[in-house]
């Protein structure tokens, strides 16, 4: 009798785990036992691992133009666009046919500009725009309808310089990094939230080769480790700070690298890599440009055949969940744009991205979304 019971769970988690979230939310009504099991931590991670899995219920987070009318070059300048001063709107997209999902409303009903500061496991870190040491940050689940808004943190006396989200698989744990500066001494530390706890942790302990003047720039978050160029003229490095042994790292990077501009970090098949663009390179191949492109492998960098693409003007934006390269094609409006690596094959998806009011050069403006259940039990 008990094993027949077993069957028929087994049979019914299996029906279930292969809906969308939003579906299995309307099911808690159902019955008390569909909404035990749907709640239940066994069932919200098998959810979780199928969707990373196989890929599936992946979207594309994207802040962009609705309705977005081109072209451009009917405007001397291209800023004085009527349609680009209009609002702006997270949205999710098809990963596979880039068709408009749904529009994000801020969960707590905000209607001012927010940013998206990381999205993991269907969980992304959302604060303002602009950010200071009292902009509220939350955590949330755009598809459970559910977030968490974290502890204000009392050490005022930093000013921001960067913010990171993401999941830590060594301590099973989500992390939120957010690097500080004094403005008088340039003074530097680091806070780390945790999620299980709901605390801010502050590590004020850094190693000798950052003790010194240094300028930021772009970064990315991958494992629970926080990525960041860092700028120690003329030199450049990547700074990692791991959120959960609190460590830092240093990598120096390519000799070749000389303007933080033209550089991006980001991840390639589970490899931290770096981006290098000059119009100057030369490409052997007629009518396209390249990428200089390097992988980080034993805590040294691989210097790989470039990355070639057929366009002249562009913005490195990411990497799929499928390791096609996001690029904003910036001389033709601001469409996104994918290209492979492989097979040196690009596909336009006809979204419009969004351009920074407050930053120009942060182009964080796209992430990988997949559907889970997370903070539905919290």
């Amino acid at each position: 009798m008990a094993s027949a019971a077993l069957r028929k769970k087994e049979i019914l988690t299996d029906i279930l785990v292969r809906l969308p979230a939003k579906t299995l939310v309307r099911f808690l009504c159902a019955c008390k036992s569909w909404s035990d099991l749907i709640n239940s931590s066994s069932f919200i991670t098998t959810q979780l691992n199928r969707n990373v899995t196989k890929h599936l219920h992946v979207s594309l987070l994207c802040l962009h133009y609705p309705d977005l009318k081109r072209p451009f070059e009917f405007y001397e300048n291209y800023e004085d666009y009527p349609d680009l001063k209009r609002e702006l709107e997270w949205s999710l997209f098809s990963n596979e046919t880039f068709e408009h999902c749904s529009k994000l409303n801020h969960p707590l009903g905000i209607k001012k500009d927010y940013r998206v500061y990381g999205s993991s496991n269907g969980l992304v870190c959302i604060s303002d725009d602009k950010l200071d040491t009292k902009s509220p940050i939350h955590i949330w689940n755009p598809s459970v309808r559910k977030f968490r808004t974290l502890p204000m943190s009392t050490n005022v006396k930093f000013r921001y310089i960067a913010l990171q989200f993401g999941f830590h698989p060594g301590v099973n744990d989500y992390k939120v990094v957010r690097m500080l500066r004094v403005h008088k001494d340039d003074a530097f530390a680091v806070e780390v939230y945790s999620l299980s706890t709901d605390s801010w942790k502050m590590v004020e302990e850094h190693p000798l080769w950052l003790k010194c003047t240094w300028q930021n720039h772009r970064g990315t978050f991958y494992n629970g480790v926080a990525y960041h160029i860092i700028e120690k003229f003329p030199l450049f490095s990547v700074m990692s700070f791991d959120s959960g042994s609190e460590k830092f790292e240093e990598f120096i990077a390519p000799d070749a690298i000389r303007y933080w501009s033209l550089l991006y970090i980001e991840v390639y098949k589970d490899q931290i890599c770096l981006l290098y663009y000059l119009r100057l390179f030369h490409c052997e191949e007629e009518g396209m440009s390249q990428i200089e492109f390097w992988v980080l492998q034993e805590k040294r960098w691989k210097e790989m055949r470039p990355f070639l693409y057929p366009f002249d003007y562009y913005n490195v934006v990411g990497f799929s969940i499928d390791n096609e390269l996001l690029m904003e094609r910036s001389g033709y409006g601001n469409a996104l744009y994918l290209c492979n690596y492989e097979s040196k094959q690009g596909r336009e998806t006809g979204i419009e991205l969004a351009i920074s009011r407050n930053d120009p050069e942060q182009l964080l403006f796209v992430f990988t979304y997949i559907e889970s259940l997370i903070l539905l039990n919290c």
